[in-house]
């Protein structure tokens, strides 16, 4: 420091400290000129000892007005080295660096100030230094005063031209340093930071695009600022980027991927458009590096096909498709069991166009991996049967496709049935809403024949008598009325005489003897009208309920439909078809006069033409029990059903035990009774009053009856209701 004092005359280091700003300045050019006659001697112990004392005594004393003076001669002293100024800035940087932190707005001023100009002098030898100025120069650009935040742009800009000019830049320790940055939300900053990424990628030896992966979701993050200008320039730097990906041969696109992924899932529309399409341009160019990453893909496509944003939705059914066109192989690192999971999720999704989409992709993984599939089975089938359930009717197909498909195999077939009973059975409105819509579509896709014999073995032995009743009731409508179901019914009206026919009619009546409306409707069908006559005649009153009258009606408004018009037309044919007259008249005995099912079938009978009708032959009719009855028709004919009625064929019975298939039909209808008189005596029993309010409430029965309902009956004959 002696060495120092003794250079520099004391008058100059008390102007260095003066308040006004002339006498520092003009002290300073004072320094300037003593070192550059040490340096011209090449004394720079001396020089050394000046920058100590600059450094000591003023940049880092408690006044304001000496760390000014000590600013402003650092800069100087390093003009006045010139070249000779690359040695000393390990003395001359740091106390400049440390100043850009002065609680003083002034210091900090002149801090920039004497960087700038000890920049221009050293050039590309102070980019030792650089990751310290960049830190630096990143909160002065957030800097709360304007002076400060204009000299911190002046130096920014010099820096940049040095950066771009000089070889000695390291891009590997810089990257870490900008990685940190990233995620800062002062705008000013991001600015800054978007500002040394587009100029850095500029530089042709600067390979930015290698690290892209280290900030680019910094820059994503930047697109949903409330700033138009940042989110504008991180637009175009992401844009300059993927054109970049684009040109070039080799990319990281696993890591990136990674980051679009989560990207693709922002509150923010702007950043999910723009990650969306850098997805749809990776799908396009990764190639293999992206199979490990299809299902994370898969999972922020699938929500954006539902996106509020048209331009969104477009972009990502475009990726989809692209996605799913590439035939990747599990043996590649192809995850099914990823995408499923996936898939799977987004079956749960509010949005229809991503439920579908999930839907598609287990189908092409059926369609492509089976086996790999089916070993997940067990982790989605629960899900595709509530999804059964959907309130979208073009989600449940393409739900019902998927089940159809995994039921190829006869155990998944036989489990898909089983489990879609048991959804049926525990939860009524699946049945109700969509059991039609479900059973028609697996008849198609599965076979209706395969799937109703199914459904009948299944409910033949169910123990819900009740839920076994519903359901047989609503297969035997769909039966009645689908036209997926043609192939069966006429298979069916071939029972007497085809022995396909015949097998699938005992096969169905087992379980439709849990409904006698059902049974009925299946020998109409089949044209076992003898049968179908000794089931009404075996009803008894506990099986004449308002909900057997309701089922009635349906029944007696089928029959006026162009299914039945087969039926109608054999009304024509009184003397042939005896028993189909019998048991006609019997159902229109059992129906309250008042309602509408009783007009429309009396209706229907008097319709028959007299001269058709041989009134000797109803005379003959027995009114007991019908199997026991020999029916006496003209000579050279006999018939044991009507219709099966020829010149001696009498060899040509169905082979159809009846009498059997009656008891079956009677004992399940005494399984029906007994449960529901159990049920009714534990309703009683849990709901009955004491005696004195069972007293007071008697009077307050209703004494009016449905006109629609029969009065129920006591004492009656078999199948003989009393109006």
């Amino acid at each position: 420091m002696a060495d120092a004092l003794s250079v520099i005359p004391a008058a100059v280091l008390r102007n260095l400290a003066d308040k006004l700003y002339e006498k520092r300045k003009n002290a300073a050019l004072e320094v300037e000129g003593i070192v550059k006659q040490l340096s011209a001697a090449g004394d720079h112990d001396k020089i050394t000892a000046v920058i100590y004392l600059l450094t000591t005594e003023f940049t880092y004393s408690p006044q304001a007005n000496h760390r000014k003076g000590g600013l402003i001669s650092l800069a100087a002293a390093t003009v006045g080295l010139t070249t000779e100024a690359a040695q000393h800035l390990e003395q001359i940087v740091p106390p400049v660096l440390n100043s850009f932190s002065d609680q003083d707005s002034r210091v900090r001023y002149y801090a920039c100030e004497a960087l700038y100009n000890i920049a221009k002098v050293v050039r590309g030898d102070f980019i030792i230094f650089f990751n310290q100025i960049f830190d630096a120069l990143c909160k002065l650009s957030a800097d709360s005063d304007a002076n400060v935040q204009s000299a911190a742009h002046l130096l920014d800009r010099l820096v940049k031209d040095i950066v771009t000019e000089s070889d000695q830049f390291s891009i590997e320790e810089f990257i870490p340093l900008l990685r940190e940055r990233m995620n800062v939300l002062n705008p000013y900053v991001r600015q800054f930071l978007v500002g040394w990424i587009t100029v850095l990628d500029s530089v042709p030896d600067i390979d930015m695009l290698g690290f892209l992966p280290d900030f680019l979701d910094g820059l994503f993050n930047m697109l949903s600022d409330s700033s138009h200008e940042i989110r504008q320039q991180a637009d175009s730097a992401l844009s300059e980027f993927l054109q970049e990906i684009k040109n070039s041969p080799s990319v990281d696109y696993g890591r990136m991927a990674e980051i679009l992924v989560q990207r693709a899932g922002s509150p923010d529309e702007f950043t999910r458009l723009t990650a969306i399409t850098w997805i749809n341009e990776f799908v396009k160019l990764g190639g293999d590096q992206l199979v490990p990453y299809y299902a994370d893909i898969l999972g922020a496509i699938l929500p954006c096909i539902s996106d509020k944003e048209e331009k969104i939705r477009v972009v990502a059914r475009e990726t989809n498709e692209e996605l799913r066109a590439i035939k990747a192989d599990p043996a590649e690192a192809f995850d099914v069991g990823a995408i499923l999971s996936i898939s799977r999720r987004q079956l749960s999704s509010e949005w229809e166009a991503t439920r579908i989409e999930a839907l598609n992709w287990i189908s092409t993984l059926l369609n492509r991996h089976r086996t790999e599939v089916l070993t997940y089975l067990e982790d989605i089938f629960d899900t595709l049967l509530k999804a059964l359930s959907d309130p979208s009717d073009e989600v449940v197909l393409l739900v019902l496709e998927v089940h159809a498909c995994i039921a190829r195999d006869p155990q998944h077939f036989r489990q898909l049935v089983v489990f879609l009973v048991h959804n049926f059975r525990v939860d009524n409105s699946l049945l109700e809403k969509r059991g039609a819509l479900i059973i028609r579509r697996l008849c198609v896709l599965l076979n209706a024949e395969r799937v109703y014999r199914e459904l009948s073995t299944i409910l033949e032995g169910e123990s819900d008598l009740d839920f076994a009743s519903v359901m047989v009731q609503a297969l035997n409508l769909i039966l009645l009325t689908s036209s997926e179901l043609s192939e069966i019914r006429d298979l069916l009206k071939q029972s007497l005489v085809n022995p396909a026919g015949k097998d699938l009619y005992v096969s169905l009546y087992a379980s439709w003897c849990h409904s006698p409306m059902a049974i009925i409707s299946l020998c109409f069908l089949a044209q076992t009208y003898q049968h179908a006559s000794a089931v009404i005649q075996s009803l008894v009153e506990e099986d004449i309920n308002v909900k057997f009258l309701i089922h009635l009606d349906k029944l007696i408004r089928l029959l006026e439909t162009p299914i039945f018009a087969y039926l109608r037309l054999q009304l024509l044919e009184p003397g042939r078809y005896i028993w189909l007259f019998k048991a006609l008249y019997g159902l229109l005995m059992l129906l309250p006069q008042q309602s509408a099912a009783f007009k429309i079938l009396k209706t229907r009978l008097k319709a028959v033409p007299s001269y058709s009708f041989n009134g000797e032959q109803l005379k003959k009719m027995p009114s007991g029990d019908s199997y026991q009855f020999l029916h006496h028709m003209p000579d050279g004919y006999q018939t044991t059903e009507d219709g099966d009625v020829t010149e001696d064929r009498g060899s040509s019975h169905s082979g159809i035990n009846f009498a059997a298939r009656l008891q079956q039909f009677q004992q399940m209808q005494h399984q029906h009774m007994v449960h529901t008189k159990a049920q009714t005596k534990s309703q009683n029993i849990s709901t009955s009053l004491p005696k004195e309010a069972q007293k007071e409430e008697e009077p307050r029965r209703p004494l009016s009856v449905d006109l629609n309902v029969p009065p129920s009956r006591s004492k009656r004959g078999p199948g003989q209701l009393q109006l």
